[in-house]
């Protein structure tokens, strides 16, 4: 190998150490550096992703926040009714008292309600309205089929949030 090297020209060298030299920087280019520069804009776009997702988690756990704290305030604006009363005020004001058959309660800080006939629609947006308004929250729902579209026989335990 040496004596065909020392065999061609100084030319014909250097021709030969330029085309190795181009090779070697070709070939480290598609080897090397477009691999790792490709990875490295992959990895940004991840990184942007991530950065949105966590902005869109922190708007929404600030949100989470405020919510219970208006929860909480609602609490203390009960004028004093206990969770017995405000169910059953709250329900005749959601326009199911045609259909409230009984509030009893269950515990200490908890009360079942039974609707016999009730719109669904008008169920959930009661429940719905506690939870938002006084941080009530739904326990227990059990729901049949009542004669009529839309309407059921429902029963639901409500808790006092502490």
């Amino acid at each position: 190998m040496n004596a065909r090297w020392n065999a061609l020209s100084a030319r014909d060298r250097r021709v030969l150490v330029a085309g190795a030299a181009v090779c070697l920087v070709l070939l480290g280019w598609a080897l090397l550096w477009h691999p790792l520069d490709v990875h490295r804009a992959e990895l940004e776009r991840t990184v942007d992703a991530q950065r949105q997702d966590l902005a869109f988690l922190r708007q929404g756990a600030a949100q989470i926040a405020r919510q219970h704290e208006a929860g909480t305030h609602s609490r203390a604006q009960r004028q004093g009714r206990s969770l017995l009363a405000l169910a059953d005020a709250s329900a005749r004001g959601a326009g199911l008292e045609s259909s409230l058959r009984r509030v009893e309660p269950v515990g200490a800080r908890s009360v079942r309600v039974s609707f016999e006939g009730a719109s669904f629609d008008a169920l959930a947006n009661w429940m719905e309205a506690l939870a938002r308004d006084y941080g009530i929250e739904t326990s227990d729902f059990s729901a049949d089929h009542a004669d009529g579209i839309g309407l059921v026989n429902a029963r639901v335990t409500l808790e006092d949030a502490p």
